[in-house]
C-alpha cells in the first residue's frame, strides 16, 4: 500500500499550548494576474507529543488524522534546533 501523507518542512513559531506547536511554512507560488513569484507563508498546528520544540527549531511536519478541530499534522523530526538555524529560514 503507497503512503500518500504530505511532508513539509518550517519553522516553530510558537509552543505555548500543550502538546501542540504552530509552524510556519514557506511556499513560492505563480501571482495569476502579474506572473510573479511571491512567497505565501501559511501557519500550521501540528501535534508534539514530547513538547520537544521551541521557537526557531526548524522541524519536518508529516500529515496524519484528525487529532483535534485545528490539528491532523504531527512533528515527525527536528531537522535543527533553534541555535543551528541559518538566517535566511529564520526570516519567517
Amino acid at each position: 500500500m503507497k503512503d500518500n501523507r504530505k511532508t513539509r518542512e518550517g519553522l516553530v513559531v510558537s509552543n505555548k499550548m500543550s502538546k501542540t506547536v504552530v509552524v510556519a511554512v514557506e511556499r513560492h507560488a505563480r501571482d495569476n494576474k502579474f506572473k510573479k513569484i511571491v512567497l505565501q507563508i501559511k501557519k500550521i498546528k501540528a501535534h508534539d507529543e514530547k513538547n520537544e520544540c521551541k521557537i526557531g527549531d526548524l522541524v519536518q511536519i508529516i500529515e496524519t488524522r484528525p487529532i483535534s478541530k485545528d490539528k491532523c499534522w504531527r512533528v515527525q523530526k527536528v531537522i535543527s534546533s533553534a541555535g543551528n538555524v541559518d538566517l535566511e529560514k529564520a526570516s519567517v
